[in-house]
């Protein structure tokens, strides 16, 4: 099987030394993904649901270069930094997989790499077809 490493462009992946999605044959797996918008900024400062769509977009595109959908992720891993606002994140992640479902996981973590991120999720995803 073939490798793929995917990028999003962002400056730190050749620094840290990360790909934002490694495909390996079917399997795609999305690396812990944040909230950041095209501009290279968090979105929604404060606001958990907001970081939550925006990672989730972030995912979906990851996924597109690779060659695969939303409608492929098996998994979900997403850490927030405050477990009693968890509905929020899970809103977001309903509005994404309602009908597709992956196995799911939600932990709390005390801080991520800047003050303002408040999620960080990943995802694993099969092509089947």
């Amino acid at each position: 099987m073939t490798r793929e490493n995917i990028s999003s462009g962002a400056p730190w992946e050749p620094i840290v030394g990360y790909s934002r999605a490694v495909k390996v044959g079917p399997y795609i797996h999305v690396a812990g993904t944040t909230g950041i918008g095209p501009d290279g900024k968090v979105v929604g400062v404060g606001d958990l649901y907001a970081q939550s769509v925006q990672a989730l977009k972030n995912i979906d595109a990851a996924l597109k270069k690779a060659g695969a959908s939303m409608k492929d992720v098996v998994r979900t891993r997403t850490f927030v930094t405050n477990i009693a606002e968890w509905e929020k994140a899970g809103k977001a992640h309903g509005e994404f997989f309602r009908d597709i479902r992956p196995a799911a996981t939600m932990v709390e973590i005390s801080k991520l790499i800047s003050p303002e991120m408040l999620v960080e999720i990943e995802a694993d995803a099969i092509l089947t077809d």
